[in-house]
C-alpha cells in the first residue's frame, strides 16, 4: 500500500471532519471584558475551529436582552448576582456558573498626577467632570461609588460626576478628555493597544475599600446543547485563556 499516496487524502478527510464539526456560539460580554475575550475567542477558532460572536454591554443590560429572548447562548457578566439571578429564573444552566476572572478597579486621568496623589486630587476636586459607569447597571459604577461614600466624597464630588453607560463609556469621556479623572476598569488603562496605556497616570483603589468584583459566566438554557458554547466555557479555564485574562489586569479568584 502506497501512503504516500494516501496521505493527502486522509488530510483532506480529517479537514473535511474538522469543518463539519466546528459550530458557532454568541456571548453576551461585560463591556470592560472587551479586549480580553475578543483575544481569547480569536485564539479559541485557530484552536477549535469554532465561531464565537460577542455582544458587548452593561451587565444589567445584557441580562434583560436575555430576558426578553435575546439569542445568547453565553452570558459573561461583570458581578456574580445577575448570573445566578439567570440560573433562579431557570434561563441558565446551574451547573455551567462560575467566576473567571476579578475585576480591578483604578482611578485613571490622562493629565492629573493620580498615581501618587489619587486621595489629595479628589478631595481637591480641582476639576470639572469626574467619569464612573452608572452604579445601576454597571457593577464597576457600584463599586466606585461604594468607595466614595466610604471615604465621605460621594456628597461633594456628586455634582461633578458624569455617568456612562458601562465602564467603556466612563473610559471614553476620560480618554476623550471630556471628563478630567475618572474610575475605570484596570484592563482599559494595561492594554497596550489603548490609549490610556502611554498617555497619564492611573492609581489601583486599595481591594479593601470596595467589594471583590466578582466576574461570572453561565451557560443560558439557549446555548445548553450547544457544543461550542461547551467548548468555549471549558476553554476559559485553560492555561492559555488564564494567561490572557491575567494578561489584561484581572485578578483570579481564589
Amino acid at each position: 500500500m502506497n501512503l504516500k499516496a494516501l496521505l493527502p487524502g486522509l488530510v483532506l478527510c480529517f479537514a473535511a471532519t474538522n469543518v463539519a464539526h466546528a459550530a458557532q456560539v454568541t456571548a453576551a460580554v461585560a463591556a470592560n471584558f472587551t479586549k480580553t475575550i475578543e483575544e481569547i475567542g480569536a485564539e479559541f477558532t485557530k484552536d477549535t475551529g469554532h465561531t464565537i460572536r460577542f455582544s458587548f454591554g452593561p451587565t444589567g443590560k445584557l441580562f434583560a436582552q436575555i430576558k426578553n429572548g435575546a439569542p445568547f447562548d453565553l452570558y459573561f457578566a461583570a458581578n456574580e448576582s445577575t448570573p445566578q439571578m439567570a440560573v433562579k429564573e431557570n434561563l441558565a444552566v446551574e451547573d455551567s456558573y462560575f467566576v473567571y476572572a476579578q475585576g480591578v478597579l483604578v482611578l485613571y486621568s490622562p493629565t492629573l498626577a493620580v498615581k501618587n496623589n489619587a486621595m489629595d486630587i479628589l478631595k481637591k476636586a480641582e476639576f470639572r467632570h469626574l467619569a464612573i459607569a452608572n452604579p445601576k447597571t454597571a457593577p464597576y459604577g457600584t463599586q466606585a461609588e461604594l468607595f466614595l461614600n466610604k471615604h465621605d466624597l460621594y456628597k461633594t464630588l456628586r455634582p461633578k460626576l458624569v455617568n456612562g453607560e458601562s465602564i467603556a463609556h466612563a473610559f471614553q469621556y476620560v480618554a476623550t478628555k471630556n471628563a478630567e479623572i475618572g474610575f475605570v476598569a484596570k484592563s482599559q488603562v494595561v492594554d497596550p493597544a489603548s490609549p490610556a496605556y502611554k498617555n497619564g497616570e492611573y492609581w489601583e483603589l486599595p481591594q479593601s475599600d470596595y467589594k471583590p468584583i466578582n466576574q461570572a459566566a453561565v451557560t443560558t438554557k439557549r446555548g445548553e446543547n450547544n457544543q461550542a458554547a461547551k467548548a468555549f466555557m471549558q476553554y476559559m479555564k485553560s492555561p492559555k485563556a488564564i494567561e490572557i485574562i491575567q494578561r489584561y489586569g484581572y485578578n483570579l479568584p481564589n
